[in-house]
């Protein structure tokens, strides 16, 4: 069983204390690398989710609200707390998540940077007075807090998850019950034993509630005391938490699944390329909703970018996330290993050639996938079509421009994507086709706490980052006042 002073207590926080007379219920926490159960957690009742709700109401102020002052402090706290913890909320992570421990105190680094980010930006929440005196009044406009919010996030980023979207709420005085995924709890309670400990909250301005997804989402989708959700998983469930909120007609902020295209020109350079991708794809597993899923390469540097892809991902060493010296970590569960080798056995069976890695039967039990590369990949194949979720790099050839973009947005996903030219117009003029929310540019890299990021189409609506992610959990009301 894992053993932290982040983790003395494995059960709820509502109204500033930790639930002492939780349910029996728990549920067991896994090591993905090793199989071991290393915790069991509390599984929270309805009345117990009732209860946060109940605690976020009352930390709720509209008609003194918390100044920008205390709220940047908050946040600075926050910020602090991780960078001065982040090797042990790291370990935790990589523990009940896998990936590699540079890779998950890497990430704790990026959570508090959303918390600086919104720190040094809040004083865009402060109420302003419009210049223009129209219709004879003076026009203050205010943003107010939303009320409390719901905020459900994923297991593949246990931390940067829920900065992204605990940092606008704070900003934005907004109480919120928070609920992690069942894989990965672990890291979402040494958060909360971190803002229990260092950081001067109010009561019921942050609640921790963990168990089965339907008790829980029930009490959120239905109470009219939580008008906001922000959800960050698959578009699946997406559109069930729109129509499980219509009648409340909840204010929803989603992150839902992606379909990377990651498109390489004949102009490109092949190995900043490479380089890219593999950075991309395969962090965390390739278990992320902005890595590389479908890549589009060019029919005249085919076969090069394939050679110095191959080359790299024969150099990438496989294994348990705390040994520190490893590139990739095993994948969650059993189904998303088996989904993983779905994908290539299918692309294999439809005329797909292994260009790196293992074919399907060798490889062998647990949950640990090698970096897998195939070429001459189909519209017919299931990683084309679906998001794969995993270390498995599917390679198709394209000829022109406008086939290219064609084929980018031949999916009802549009979260990320991905142009290798050195063409500026060409780049410009792909990256305006392309229906995705991020497009990088001889750039790998996923989203930061300065921009603005989220999915077109079936992808999500809002953002999260940047200006526009610190307004998401405000209402502008505006006031006009006659003279």
């Amino acid at each position: 069983m894992i053993e932290s002073p982040l983790l003395e207590k494995l059960t709820g926080y509502i109204g500033g204390q930790w639930i002492e007379d939780a349910p029996g219920d728990t549920f067991d926490v896994y090591n993905p690398a090793t199989g071991d159960v290393i915790a069991q957690v509390a599984s929270l009742s309805e009345a117990n989710v009732q209860a946060a709700v109940e605690a976020g109401k009352s930390a709720l102020r509209l008609t003194e609200p918390y100044s920008i002052d205390t709220r940047k402090k908050w946040l600075e706290d926050i910020r602090d707390a991780l960078k001065a913890n982040k090797e042990e909320v790291g370990r935790i992570l990589c523990m009940e998540h896998g990936k590699p421990l540079q890779e998950a105190q890497g990430e704790v680094d990026y959570a508090a940077g959303f918390f600086d980010y919104c720190a040094k930006h809040v004083q865009a929440l402060d109420a302003h007075e419009l210049p223009d005196k129209a219709r004879g009044c003076s026009w203050t406009v205010h943003y107010r807090p939303i009320g409390v919010a719901g905020l459900i996030t994923p297991w593949n980023f246990p931390i940067g998850m829920i900065a992204k979207k605990l940092s606008a709420a704070l900003a934005a005085g907004c109480p919120s019950v928070i609920k992690p995924a069942s894989e990965t709890p672990l890291t979402m309670i040494a958060l909360f034993s971190l803002l229990d400990k260092h950081v001067d909250l109010p009561e019921g301005m942050v609640n921790l509630v963990m168990g089965k997804a339907s008790v829980i989402g029930k009490v959120l989708c239905e109470s009219p005391d939580v008008p906001m959700l922000s959800f960050t998983g698959s578009t699946e469930v997406g559109r069930k938490l729109i129509l499980d909120t219509a009648e409340q007609v909840k204010k929803l902020a989603l992150e839902l699944g992606g379909n990377a295209p990651f498109i390489v020109f004949d102009d490109a350079d092949l190995d900043a390329a490479a380089d890219n991708l593999i950075a991309n794809k395969f962090r965390g597993g390739g278990q992320t909703c902005v890595c590389a899923n479908r890549i589009f390469v060019h029919e005249a540097v085919a076969d090069a970018f394939g050679e110095k892809l191959a080359e790299r991902v024969a150099k990438m060493t496989v294994g348990n996330g705390i040994n520190g010296d490893v590139d990739i970590g095993p994948l969650i569960n059993k189904a998303g290993f088996d989904k993983v080798k779905r994908h290539l056995e299918d692309a294999l069976d439809k005329g797909a050639d292994l260009v790196a890695g293992k074919s399907p039967q060798d490889l062998g039990d647990g949950l640990f996938f090698p970096p897998t590369v195939v070429t001459g990949v189909t519209r017919d194949m299931c990683c084309y079509r679906e998001e794969t979720f995993g270390p498995l790099v599917p390679m198709a050839l394209f000829r022109t421009e406008e086939e290219v973009i064609d084929a980018g947005n031949d999916t009802e996903f549009g979260l990320a994507s991905y142009v290798f030219t050195n063409d500026a117009k060409r780049a410009q003029r792909v990256a305006a086709g392309l229906r995705f929310g991020h497009c990088g540019w001889n750039t790998g890299t996923g989203p930061t706490p300065e921009a603005p990021f989220g999915g077109m189409k079936a992808s999500g609506i809002g953002r999260e980052g940047g200006l526009e992610g610190l307004f998401e959990f405000v209402e502008a009301q505006t006031v006009p006042r006659g003279f």
